[in-house]
């Protein structure tokens, strides 16, 4: 079957940094679904692990975690779902990717695609939906309105609101709980994108944050979603994070310094979508009721895609354009690609 992957690790600049491959197609276990993948779409982790990640045995290294597609055939041991279903997903960074004609996939971390949208549109949800979702609810341990005390009060400071955790993080958080959401944007652009998404206020990440939150009337918050270049903010942190507030990160920080947030009894966690399947934990299926809960949502008009360009087919040079925007830092929302055998 057809694929883009690559052999050797480095820069996005190089010819062959992203090659169309032919590789043979996967044969499901007991749990898997065959998906006939329609659309995938591009993250940060796609270029950190092209640019670092060695292939193995010199074999194409196939990468992709974000899908929507059509169930082609199921293992012995599934139940969740049916050939012909459509689903979306994201998957599992300790296998093949996504950018491929055929995919296999645990049921187990696979919801049903949104009836509403197209198949790009769909695919550029399932892991930022389920990192932004994990963050705000189990990380940061907000309370959905009618699911007890509290019901999200607060604010919400989203460092890089524009990307694509930022986008979907700010829906969550404005339609299903109270807090203020306040998303840190530097350009024009990003602050109409995330004013759209749903936040109420907008900061500019090029200018001291402390500054602009005290001119908001809200020098302090209790949640913090730091979602790129955690190094430039942690040490502003004991400062704008209110006492026995929250904090939550996505990236790797070169060193943090979590001794300057004692005083303030500041609780620090990392969000990593892939634990749950790569760990293969017992609430693993966790991700299933999520994706058709968020499938549900945005049925409903309460959530919309982030996909913010026109989709190109799915070919080596789209993919590795894609790669090259998401590295400059330019890109708005979530990127997108579709099937070149549609």
């Amino acid at each position: 079957m057809k694929a883009v992957g690559y052999v050797e690790p480095g820069a996005i600049a190089r010819e062959d940094a992203l090659l169309d491959v032919t590789i043979a197609e996967p044969v499901p276990g007991p749990r898997d679904l065959l998906v006939r993948v329609k659309a995938v779409s591009v993250n940060p982790v796609d270029v950190k692990v092209r640019a670092s990640t060695a292939a193995p045995d010199c074999r194409p290294k196939i990468l992709g975690w974000d899908a929507a597609g059509i169930v082609e055939a199921v293992g012995s041991d599934v139940t969740l779902f049916k050939p012909g279903d459509e689903v979306f997903y994201a998957g599992d960074i300790s296998r093949p990717g996504t950018n491929a004609e055929l995919h296999l996939v645990d049921e187990r971390i696979v919801g049903h695609k949104p009836r509403t949208l197209d198949w790009a549109e769909a695919a550029v949800l399932p892991l930022t939906a389920i990192t932004a979702w994990e963050l705000l609810f189990d990380r940061l341990r907000v309370s959905q309105r009618g699911a007890g005390n509290g019901a999200g009060q607060g604010t919400l400071l989203v460092i890089g609101g524009a990307g694509g955790v930022g986008s979907i993080l700010i829906q969550l958080a404005r339609q299903l709980t109270g807090l203020t959401v306040i998303a840190t944007a530097s350009r024009s652009e990003t602050a109409a994108w995330v004013r759209r998404m749903g936040a109420h206020h907008v900061v500019d990440h090029s200018r001291p944050l402390p500054e602009q939150l005290t001119a908001l009337g809200l020098p302090e918050v209790e949640y913090v979603a730091s979602l790129t270049a955690s190094d430039h903010y942690l040490p502003i942190l004991p400062q704008i994070v209110a006492a026995q507030g929250y904090v939550a990160l996505i990236d790797d920080p070169a060193s943090f310094d979590i001794v300057s947030l004692k005083r303030k009894a500041i609780t620090v966690s990392w969000e990593f979508m892939f634990a749950r399947p790569l760990f293969a934990t017992a609430d693993m299926i966790e991700q299933h009721h999520l994706l058709d809960e968020v499938s549900r949502l945005v049925d409903q008009g309460v959530l919309g895609t982030t996909l913010c360009d026109a989709p190109e087919p799915l070919t080596a040079a789209n993919l590795r354009r894609a790669h090259a925007l998401l590295e400059s830092g330019q890109s708005i929302g979530k990127i997108a690609l579709v099937s070149a055998t549609q």
